[in-house]
C-alpha cells in the first residue's frame, strides 16, 4: 500500500508528466513523443546519459577490481588488524554523500591537501584545480565513486570467500596450482553471486548519481560531469521544463532496469 502510495504513484504521474509540455506552474501543452526525441537528440541530454555511463567504470568496474584483490588479500592472510581495514575501507559507504562531495571538494581545491602533497613531493607542475579542469573534472569526480564503493565491493565479496570450501583450496595446492590460478579458477567462480550483486548495486549507484556530482561541480565545468540527476534538478527548478525532464527520469529508469535485468540474467545462467 506505502510502497504504491510513495513509489509507484508518483513514477506513474512522471511518466504521463513526460508526454506534456509544461513549466510546472501554468497550463500542460501536449507534446507527445517529442520530449523522448529530444531526449535522444538533445546534445546537453544525451552528454548527460554518456556521462552516467562512463562513471559505470568508476563506480562498478574500477571498485570490483580493487574489492577482489582487497577482500583475497585479506582471506588469505587474516590478521588481527584485518577487522579495523575493513571497517576503514567501508567507512565511506556508511558516509552520506553530501558530506563525502563537502570533503572531496576541499581535497580537490587549488590549494587544498592533493595539490600540497604533490608539491612536497616535487610533483607541483602537476597541481591544479582539479575540479574546474575540463580534463581532470570528471575522472576526478570518478575516483570519489570508486573510493566511496570498493569498501562495499569489499564486504560483499569477503562474505562470498568465506563460505568457499577450504578443501578446494588444499585439493588445488596439491595439485601445484599457484596463488594466481586458485584466484581465478576457485575463488572468482565461488563469489560469483556476491559479483552479481555488488555489481547491481554498484551500477545503479552510477547511473543514478547525483549527490557527489552537485556538490562537487554541480556538472561543470561546462557539461564535463553533468549527469540526468543533475540535470533533472536543473531542468525543473532552473529550466521549469518539467515534462523533459520527466521524460528524462523515465528513459534513465528504463536504463537502469534494462542493465539490473541483464546482470540478473547472466548471472542465473553461469550458475
Amino acid at each position: 500500500m506505502f510502497y504504491c502510495l510513495f513509489v509507484v504513484a508518483p513514477w506513474a504521474q512522471s511518466i504521463w508528466l513526460s508526454f506534456w509540455e509544461w513549466d510546472g506552474i501554468g497550463a500542460a501543452t501536449w507534446a507527445g513523443i517529442e520530449n523522448y526525441v529530444k531526449v535522444f537528440t538533445d546534445e546537453r541530454l544525451t552528454i548527460a546519459l554518456r556521462n552516467a555511463l562512463g562513471f559505470v567504470f568508476f563506480y562498478t568496474a574500477l571498485p570490483l577490481a580493487l574489492g577482489l584483490v582487497l577482500a583475497a588479500t585479506i582471506a588469505a592472510r587474516p590478521r588481527r588488524s584485518s577487522g579495523f581495514v575493513r571497517t576503514v575501507l567501508f567507512l565511506p559507504q556508511i558516509l552520506p554523500l553530501v558530506a563525502v562531495g563537502v570533503i572531496w571538494r576541499y581535497l580537490y581545491e587549488a590549494e587544498g591537501p592533493i595539490n600540497q602533497f604533490l608539491t612536497t613531493i616535487g610533483l607541483g607542475s602537476i597541481a591544479r584545480a582539479w575540479l574546474g579542469d575540463f580534463v581532470w573534472a570528471y575522472p576526478a569526480v570518478g575516483m570519489i565513486g570508486t573510493w566511496v564503493t570498493t569498501g562495499l565491493c569489499m564486504m560483499l565479496l569477503l562474505s562470498g570467500m568465506q563460505k568457499i570450501d577450504p578443501a578446494l583450496y588444499e585439493a588445488a595446492r596439491i595439485d601445484r596450482c599457484g596463488p594466481v590460478r586458485q584466484f581465478w579458477h576457485i575463488t572468482v567462480p565461488g563469489v560469483r553471486p556476491e559479483i552479481v550483486v555488488a555489481t547491481t548495486v554498484t551500477l545503479i549507484s552510477a547511473l543514478a548519481s547525483f549527490d557527489v556530482v552537485y556538490v562537487t561541480t554541480g556538472g561543470g565545468p561546462g557539461s564535463q560531469t553533468i549527469v540526468p540527476g543533475v540535470l533533472i534538478y536543473k531542468l525543473v527548478f532552473t529550466s521549469n521544463e518539467v515534462g523533459l525532464a520527466c521524460a528524462l527520469a523515465a528513459v534513465l529508469s528504463a536504463l537502469i532496469l534494462i542493465f539490473v535485468a541483464v546482470i540478473g540474467r547472466l548471472g542465473r545462467s553461469t550458475e
